[in-house]
């Protein structure tokens, strides 16, 4: 499941890790059209996370906690191909968390009400930690807050690790993130991390940790990236899971690895941004959208002087 779906709203798939001088791909070069700065835009909390590196950790991160849902695992198992495709399932969400982060504001709800359309195909049973039979469908209200809460809980997480100072501190991130929790449908979501991690809390009261659960776990452990990707992704899942609290390794059935992990993690991050550079692609093409904006708003102030300003000429 998660706000990727597993589903590409079109255009050129983008590279986990980026190559160094690599073209962005055409739907992050889209970002710098636009109407408007979008959601959050420079010194927001949001730009500060998803901008840096620590979210190549906080995905794994959020893939891992979101298997605990029996629902959401359910979903995951019976509709998604991760399988046979785990890339395009990772596009995915790399899109849309650069989207909704980056885009402009009709960019931004435009792709969330994608995935909520892919999600309308998502339904079933599962068996619940009680061994109660219980519908489910990918936009039920309470399977849309787990994957958000999910999400945002990863990438606070992974960012308090290994990423820097945010703008207004993490209950900013969460205040500011729970806007596109909205436009995916969630009501009311968490705006403080005390909340977000209470209703994390809340939820694995029912977490049912079972086959499914460990085979999706093996599949994150190993999914088969090639290249680069591939033989940077054991660091960048070993970080992921000594970063998770004790409680969610325990029911992951994970422990955390015997080697420095968080340390071969950062050294990772750190290589990784001196080759890549610390601004994203998106980012780039975000400020580029910005600046055009300032710059017409500045020409039209040019050709329509206010009356103040030609009073007396």
């Amino acid at each position: 499941m998660g706000e990727g779906g597993g589903g590409r709203a079109g255009g050129t798939r983008p590279r986990p890790v980026r190559r160094p001088g690599a073209e962005p791909p055409a739907w992050a070069r889209a970002l710098a059209a636009g109407d408007d700065a979008g959601f959050f835009g420079p010194g927001s909390a949001v730009w500060a996370v998803h901008g840096a590196l620590p979210t190549l950790v906080a995905g794994i991160r959020a893939l891992l906690l979101q298997t605990l849902h029996p629902g959401a695992m359910a979903g995951v198992h019976d509709h998604s191909r991760y399988r046979e495709d785990p890339l395009g399932r990772l596009d995915g969400t790399i899109r849309w968390v650069a989207t909704t982060s980056f885009g402009d504001r009709r960019a931004a709800t435009e792709v969330c009400a994608f995935v909520s359309r892919l999600h309308e195909r998502v339904e079933g049973t599962y068996v619940d930690a009680r061994g109660v039979e219980r519908d489910y469908s990918a936009n039920d209200a309470a399977l849309l807050r787990w994957v958000h809460d999910a999400f945002t809980e990863a990438f606070i997480g992974a960012h308090e690790i290994w990423g820097g100072p945010i703008p207004g501190g993490p209950d900013r991130y969460v205040r500011e993130w729970a806007q596109v929790g909205r436009l995916m449908g969630v009501a009311d979501p968490p705006t403080t991390v005390a909340q977000l991690r209470g209703e994390m809390d809340a939820f694995l009261a029912d977490a049912k940790p079972d086959e499914r659960v460990a085979e999706a776990v093996r599949f994150i452990r190993r999914p088969g990236l090639p290249g680069l990707t591939g033989r940077a992704y054991p660091i960048l899942f070993g970080g992921a899971v000594a970063s998770l609290d004790p409680h969610y390794r325990e029911l992951l059935g994970l422990r955390r690895p015997w080697w420095p992990a968080i340390t071969f993690t950062r050294v990772l991050l750190w290589a990784a941004t001196r080759v890549l550079g610390r601004m994203s692609p998106s980012e780039r093409n975000a400020r580029a959208r910005i600046a055009r904006l300032e710059r017409e708003s500045a020409a039209g102030g040019e050709r329509n002087p206010s009356p103040d300003r030609t009073a007396g000429t």
